[in-house]
C-alpha cells in the first residue's frame, strides 16, 4: 500500500521543478520587444513596440523610448494609437547627416506615449515607422521605460549581447539584416518575360488554329474533287449503258 505514492514521488517531483522552471522563465517573455524583429539594412520599416503589462495590481500609463544615438534616424513617424498621446522628441545632431541630397541637422531621439492605459494582463502595441536604417550596423538598441500607475517604473535599458544570457531588463533590439536578393525590376521582368511566353504561346495557338483550319479546308476541297469525279465517272458509265440498251432493242 505505500509502495504507490512513493513511486509517484520522482513524477511530483518532477513536475514541481518543471513548474519552477516554467515560473522562472516566464518574467524573461514579458518585456518590452520590437516586433518584427529584424529589418532590412538601409531600408525604411514600420515597428512596433509591444509592452506587455507585467503587474498584477497596476497598470501601465507611460512608456518613453530612447532612439540610438550612434545611428540617427532621420524620418521617425508614430501611428496614432487610439487613448494615447504620443510626443516626439527632437535634438540637434553632432554632426549633420545627409538624407537623399539633403542635409538633415536633427533628428528624432525619443518619443514618449502617456495618456492611455494596459491594464493587468493586457499588451499594447505602439507602431513607428523609421528610416533610413543604417547599412552599417548588425542591430539598433531602443531603451524603454515603462511606467505604472503606481509610479513605478521599469528601465528595459540593458543592451544583450551576443553569446551572454539575456539581461534582466533587455532592451528592446532590432536585428539589420541584408537586403533579399531580387527587386521588383527583377520580378517586373520576370513576369514580362511570362507575358511574352504567353504571347508566344497565344501566337502558336492561333497559327496552330489557322493551320488546322487551313487543313480542314483542303481536305473538304479534295473530298469535293473525289466527288465530282466519282459523279462524272457514274454518270458516263450510265450513258454508256442507255446506249448499249438503245441498239440492243433497236437490233
Amino acid at each position: 500500500m505505500n509502495a504507490m505514492p512513493l513511486r509517484r514521488l520522482p513524477v511530483i517531483g518532477a513536475l514541481t521543478a518543471g513548474g519552477l522552471v516554467l515560473l522562472a522563465a516566464g518574467p524573461a517573455f514579458a518585456h518590452v520587444s520590437v516586433q518584427p524583429g529584424e529589418a532590412e539594412k538601409g531600408g525604411y520599416s514600420t515597428i512596433n513596440f509591444k509592452v506587455p503589462n507585467e503587474r498584477d495590481d497596476a497598470s501601465t500609463v507611460k512608456l518613453e523610448v530612447t532612439l540610438p544615438a550612434d545611428h540617427p534616424l532621420a524620418s521617425v513617424m508614430p501611428q496614432p494609437v487610439p487613448g494615447w498621446d504620443v510626443k516626439v522628441t527632437k535634438s540637434k545632431l553632432p554632426k549633420p547627416m545627409e538624407m537623399h541630397g539633403e542635409k538633415i541637422s536633427e533628428a528624432v531621439t525619443k518619443v514618449t506615449w502617456s495618456g492611455g492605459k494596459i491594464e493587468p494582463g493586457m499588451f499594447q502595441q505602439f507602431p513607428l515607422s523609421v528610416g533610413q536604417l543604417p547599412d552599417d550596423a548588425d542591430q539598433l538598441a531602443f531603451k524603454a521605460l515603462q511606467t505604472y500607475d503606481n509610479k513605478e517604473v521599469v528601465r528595459w535599458i540593458e543592451e544583450p549581447k551576443e553569446g551572454a544570457a539575456e539581461p534582466e531588463n533587455p532592451a528592446p533590439v532590432l536585428k539589420l539584416v541584408a537586403p533579399a536578393e531580387g527587386s521588383d525590376g527583377h520580378d517586373a521582368a520576370a513576369a514580362s518575360g511570362q507575358g511574352k511566353d504567353s504571347g508566344s504561346e497565344k501566337a502558336g495557338a492561333e497559327n496552330s488554329a489557322s493551320a488546322d483550319s487551313s487543313d480542314d479546308k483542303d481536305s473538304s476541297d479534295t473530298t469535293a474533287r473525289v466527288l465530282g469525279i466519282v459523279g462524272i465517272v457514274i454518270g458516263a458509265a450510265g450513258v454508256a449503258y442507255g446506249v448499249v440498251v438503245s441498239r440492243r432493242r433497236s437490233a
